[in-house]
């Protein structure tokens, strides 16, 4: 072994503990936050750093400044994993949490379904189930829908309805579709959970491409409340996007 070079199993592990960081810390981590956080030498941090993009594993930022996780890593965490939820989307998500008196959850979207990606803790999210898998019951499905140019394909018919108000008529689903794409606001009044209403604004990619939603619940009774925060949502969708796809 070459005198000053770490055994290549201590490599491994730190280009791990490396991918790790990147993930935590989301998108635009600098080789700085890496060796504070790993108590690394700037020289190995480099070293690695540069192997990881030149494999694909990490990505540099548009900026040049940061890392992110690279296409190989990427496709992989998207067929078997949930994605990462940052520190820093974690943090962004929590001070809105607590800034509202309303559930806050983190959705994102599969190619045909809707998954959980940071259910708030204080607000069990009912209809879980449902939600994953009937998408025209709920403002994040009906949102995933208009995301779709064919939107029908994915339609299981007739459409099931989960409660007395969810939409079966497939006509009067296809017109609230053209609303959402027309304001990128989606919402469910009693439609997922009885006496429940939910509005969900889209999370995008840097490519521009919806990949999740910011869905805000409450019970019916409070709906203009919770859609009085659109504009607050979409401020929320805005920051941690980047943070987390």
């Amino acid at each position: 072994m070459a005198i000053g070079r770490a055994p290549k199993s201590d490599s491994v592990v730190r280009a791990l503990q490396i991918i790790e960081t990147v993930a935590d810390l989301g998108i635009g981590t600098t080789a700085r936050d890496i060796a504070e956080r790993l108590e690394l030498p700037s020289a190995s941090t480099y070293r690695l750093l540069n192997s990881l993009v030149a494999d694909e594993f990490l990505v540099r930022t548009a900026d040049l400044r940061g890392f992110a996780i690279g296409t190989r890593l990427a496709s992989f965490i998207d067929g078997v994993a949930t994605p990462p939820v940052s520190a820093r989307a974690a943090e962004r998500l929590d001070d809105f949490r607590g800034s509202v008196r309303f559930a806050v959850h983190l959705l994102y979207f599969r190619p045909a379904s809707v998954r959980v990606l940071d259910a708030d803790p204080d607000h069990p999210l009912d209809g879980v189930g449902e939600l994953m898998r009937y998408l025209h019951a709920s403002a994040a499905g009906k949102l995933l829908l208009a995301s779709l140019s064919q939107w029908r394909d994915v339609l299981e018919l007739p459409l099931v309805p989960v409660t007395p108000a969810t939409i079966i008529d497939p006509a009067r689903l296809e017109e609230q579709i053209v609303e959402i794409r027309r304001t990128d606001i989606a919402v469910d009044d009693g439609e997922l959970v009885v006496a429940h209403a939910h509005l969900a604004v889209p999370i995008y990619d840097v490519d521009g491409a919806v990949r999740g939603a910011v869905m805000i619940g409450g019970v019916s009774s409070r709906l203009e409340a919770i859609c009085s925060l659109t504009d607050a949502a979409r401020g929320l969708a805005n920051t941690v996007g980047p943070l987390l796809f």
